[in-house]
């Protein structure tokens, strides 16, 4: 099995969402890296970018991430709830599969060796990747702040960092560069106002002051919501699962007056981490991830065929199940249209006679990524959609409740069956306004992928647009039919003429060359 790694960089910016998007944009110019999540937290002022791929492309790209922190950041200015000491405050590295932890180790010690070498910024190695006992405790490291490091650095000798420069980079702050387990971000609002309450309890559950051994845990203020939270990182949720962690809150905030209202995971989370917890409440006997529907077709489709990617979608609109489909095939038009967008930006960042585009083929880049996506996630939502007509269909109808029971559920399924369609219409048109921007300002010796990537999107503009068109043939609901209707005519015609003025910029500069 090839190696893979994750790499989860956390940023000291979650309010300007043109800094981290140039940020991503940086990161994903090395092929063979992709992007799985990106949050914003404007309380926080921070963001946690998820990255994966092969280990050698993961590293160089948070590298580039990095470097592009360094440029637009300066922590001089930087203000936010959360423990931070630098632009880049954490680089942890991650084993998904054909490595472990000594792996993503060297590959911390080697990144963190550069960054302090190329960029002039203080790295920390921590967790698996430590150099010394004492700085495994990420709260250890970050111990002071940005603030704290700031004296401390050059005049502490415990407090050298293991690579770069002897003294804080005022701009750019210190990074700590690591290795560990994937871990979850759990957070826990609470229904009261009272910070000191949610410190208690963070206190309580952490384990650095006795709590729960794999939890670290803060209280925070969360001003635009009235309320305060308890934020955790489980860092080993095996040891340490969920529930456990969720039940001791809910404990000691009854003890202080409080109950949780809410709860949120920051980022991706282990499939088991969840499993895990529908096995406590539940209470259920003998249950295997192998029973989870997905988790086994995954497991025996890969010892089936070794057709996947776009040739096994390919059979599957061939066969003569009814879905995917048109509307399927329409969304996967749009997620090629975005692909070729981001691999014109690729081609053109970083080269000098294109330096002033640069900026914004950077933010066009990590929103092609972004369309790429959902437009993919939008061929499988396809196929559920029309798979969820048919079972309404098929309800019984032999009483009046089950008629009315029956025509509710068609009713509901058919408004799901065109929304779909209109939404890959609408990120099929953000994906043409992409590729006139590439063709525009794209390199001029991949205009022609530009004028591609434009008609691609053209193409499933109109293939959604019929999807929508015959979803709501007959549907009873006129209101909604006549809204949605003039929706797809206006994105339909919008992107005739879109498409049109790429296709003459395209022509135009094929003809000058």
């Amino acid at each position: 099995m090839s190696a893979l790694v994750e790499c989860v960089p956390n940023f000291s910016e979650g309010r300007r969402p043109e800094i981290l998007d140039a940020i991503v944009a940086a990161a994903l110019q090395q092929n063979g890296v992709a992007l799985l999540d990106k949050e914003m937290d404007a309380d926080h002022n921070r963001a946690v970018v998820t990255l994966v791929g092969a280990p050698e492309a993961v590293s160089e790209a948070a590298f580039r991430a990095v470097a592009k922190a360094a440029e637009l950041l300066d922590m001089r200015t930087h203000k936010g709830e959360h423990p931070r000491m630098g632009a880049t405050d954490v680089v942890p590295f991650v084993p998904i599969s054909g490595m472990g932890l000594p792996e993503c180790a060297a590959l911390a010690r080697q990144l963190g060796q550069r960054l302090g070498e190329e960029l002039g910024i203080p790295i920390f190695l921590y967790e698996s990747a430590a150099s010394r006992p004492d700085r495994q405790n990420l709260a250890d490291v970050r111990k002071g702040e940005y603030e704290g490091l700031t004296v401390a650095i050059g005049t502490d000798p415990d407090r050298r960092p293991d690579f770069g420069p002897e003294q804080m980079n005022l701009k750019t702050g210190a990074t700590a560069v690591g290795a560990r387990m994937p871990l979850v971000a759990f957070n826990a609002y609470l229904d009261t106002n009272r910070l000191s309450t949610a410190k208690a309890i963070a206190n309580a559950i952490r384990f650095q002051s006795g709590g729960l051994r794999f939890v670290k845990a803060m209280g925070f203020d969360i001003q635009d919501r009235g309320c305060v939270q308890v934020s955790m990182n489980l860092v080993n949720y095996l040891k340490t699962p969920v529930f456990r962690v969720f039940e001791m809150i809910k404990s000691e905030a009854a003890r202080w007056g409080t109950r949780v209202t809410s709860t949120e995971i920051v980022g991706l989370t282990p499939a088991k981490s969840l499993y895990d917890v529908a096995e406590h409440y539940l209470q259920l006997e003998r249950f295997s991830q192998d029973q989870v529907l997905e988790e086994k077709l995954r497991t025996v489709l890969a010892g089936q065929t070794e057709r996947t990617g776009w040739a096994q979608f390919a059979d599957h609109v061939a066969s003569s199940s009814p879905a995917p489909g048109g509307g399927s095939v329409a969304a996967a038009a749009g997620s090629l249209a975005a692909a070729l967008s981001a691999m014109v930006c690729r081609l053109t960042i970083g080269k000098k006679k294109y330096a002033d585009a640069r900026p914004e083929l950077e933010s066009v880049l990590a929103r092609a990524e972004e369309l790429r996506t959902r437009l993919a996630q939008l061929v499988e939502k396809d196929t559920e959609a029309f798979d969820q007509v048919m079972a309404a269909r098929k309800l019984p109808k032999d009483t009046d409740g089950e008629i009315a029971a029956r025509d509710a559920a068609i009713n509901a399924a058919t408004r799901e069956a065109a929304a779909v369609p209109l939404e890959v219409m609408r990120n099929a048109f953000a994906a043409m306004q992409l590729a006139q921007i590439c063709a525009e300002k794209g390199n001029v010796n991949s205009v022609s992928d530009a004028g591609v990537a434009s008609q691609m999107a053209r193409a499933a503009v109109v293939g959604a647009g019929l999807n929508v068109k015959i979803n709501l043939a007959g549907f009873e609901d006129k209101t909604f039919s006549d809204q949605m209707t003039a929706q797809m005519r206006e994105l339909d015609e919008a992107s005739a003429r879109l498409n049109d003025e790429v296709l003459r910029t395209v022509h135009a500069k094929i003809d000058q060359s």
